[in-house]
């Protein structure tokens, strides 16, 4: 098992946030957090990256600890959390060797073949200020895949992009998992990306899983009435290919 959450709890302002919060990512696993604004999915994410503090409840990356040995667990994860944070006045590349020195060793051959893969050779040293959102959402996820991570955490990875960088953001992930056995867990409330994407997902409201399923099964078959709701109202892009014809 790559990842595993055990009983989350989270208040804020004394509002329960998170309520027992439990669910496992198996090694090669697309997972998907689906659900409204609020629900908890960014909440669960900080709290796996140790960004923010449980009330209880446990982490398990890699069958280590997050609560108790932190960089140990941390170490195998690459992240994309909330709005990605670079210097405008800096080039992309830059920021690379800026942010990976802070956690680990900047390798440039390493690099440069990430800058590859992410398609930003032709800009990766123009200022980031210049950059468009799709731009900073690649710069982002070549700084998550520097640590060469075994698991990918993404927070909302596609929100703001266009159909284009939507379908180019899926492709590019799908192609990690089968060329590298990547694990991924990322939230979203785009219901064709957890389709199209996910090998399992679960519903999240109000803090707490409603319902675990493999898509095929929850997409055909939702057992949860909130499910079925969220199925008739929540957004959905369709294939590239299909808006363009």
């Amino acid at each position: 098992m790559m990842l595993k959450v055990q009983n989350l709890t989270k208040n804020f302002a004394g509002k329960n946030a998170l309520k027992g919060v439990s669910f496992e990512v198996k090694r090669g696993e697309i997972y998907g957090l689906l659900g409204h604004n609020g629900a908890g999915k960014s909440t669960t994410l900080g709290i796996i990256l140790s960004m923010v503090a449980a009330e209880s409840g446990e982490v398990f990356i890699g069958g280590v600890s997050v609560l108790k040995k932190p960089q140990e667990a941390l170490c195998k994860v690459g992240s994309i959390f909330e709005a990605p944070a670079f210097y405008d006045y800096m080039s992309g590349w830059d920021n690379l060797k800026v942010l990976v020195g802070l956690s680990g060793r900047f390798e440039k051959e390493a690099a440069m073949d990430v800058v590859e893969r992410v398609d930003l050779t032709d800009r990766i040293h123009s200022k980031v200020g210049a950059y468009s959102h799709g731009m900073r959402q690649r710069l982002a996820l070549a700084q998550a895949l520097l640590p060469e991570p075994e698991i990918l955490l993404l927070d909302e990875p596609t929100d703001g992009l266009d159909p284009e960088g939507i379908k180019w953001f899926r492709d590019f992930i799908l192609g990690l998992r089968k060329e590298r056995g990547m694990t991924v867990l990322f939230n979203s409330h785009l219901l064709s990306e957890v389709e199209q994407m996910c090998d399992r997902v679960a519903i999240m409201r109000h803090g707490r899983i409603l319902e675990t399923a493999d898509s095929e099964t929850f997409f055909e078959n939702p057992q949860n009435e909130y499910s079925i709701e969220l199925l008739s109202l929540m957004p959905r892009f369709d294939r590239i290919h299909e808006t363009t014809t």
